[in-house]
């Protein structure tokens, strides 16, 4: 183990090195003014944390070294719909946003190794999922992101955006979701049945917890 610039480093890891990495203000606290101050303002302000050293290899997501510890691989009682390719999985926890939902594969891939197959059905399925979610009264949008920085697994997030929530509009909407109290736990399960049924109504799948 050994340090650099206050930065720890063990001994798998080392600095990545690349044009843009060597270009990088590292170290530097960069100016986030502007982003508080955008079309919709949605925050007063907005301080980042000096940019880090950027340490390769990364350590391994969940799933990524070993697929049977694959949380999305294994059955799950918050799967409220499901076909031979996809499904959605939602009611991990009481969310503040109208409808909070996970959508995956379940076949354990990426999206760089996927087969042409099940990257052709995520089309419709998101469609689908969009079109169930605006079903919920009071929903304007249905917002999708993609991260897959924590587990190994293709997975997609869908949040929806309530009507006339102009601050929610774009990357702002998941930041919304953290700061948001949890709304009735009732109507949340009301939300869940209103999208699951959509789901199965709108073509092939099914509505049921896996257990």
């Amino acid at each position: 183990m050994c340090f650099h610039d206050g930065v720890t480093i063990d001994e798998q890891q080392r600095l990545a090195d690349s044009p843009w990495h060597r270009w990088a203000p590292i170290g530097q606290t960069l100016d986030a003014s502007h982003v508080a101050g955008g079309p919709v303002p949605s925050i007063r302000s907005l301080e980042l944390l000096p940019l880090d050293q950027m340490l390769v290899p990364e350590r391994p997501r969940a799933g990524e070294t070993d697929p049977s510890e694959c949380v999305a691989c294994k059955p799950s009682e918050h799967t409220i719909w499901a076909n031979d390719a996809w499904g959605v999985r939602a009611g991990f926890a009481t969310p503040g946003l109208p409808f909070v939902a996970a959508l995956a594969p379940r076949e354990h891939v990426l999206l760089e190794d996927a087969p042409i197959e099940v990257l052709a059905e995520m089309g419709p399925v998101l469609q689908r999922l969009s079109n169930a979610v605006k079903q919920i009264p009071g929903v304007a949008r249905c917002h999708f992101m993609r991260w897959n920085d924590g587990s190994a697994h293709l997975h997609l997030w869908a949040y929806a955006r309530p009507e006339g929530m102009m601050q929610g509009r774009g990357a702002i909407l998941p930041y919304w979701e953290q700061v948001m109290p949890a709304m009735p736990e009732d109507m949340a399960r009301e939300h869940i049945e209103i999208v699951a049924q959509a789901m199965l109504k709108s073509g092939d799948g099914a509505y049921y917890p896996e257990r």
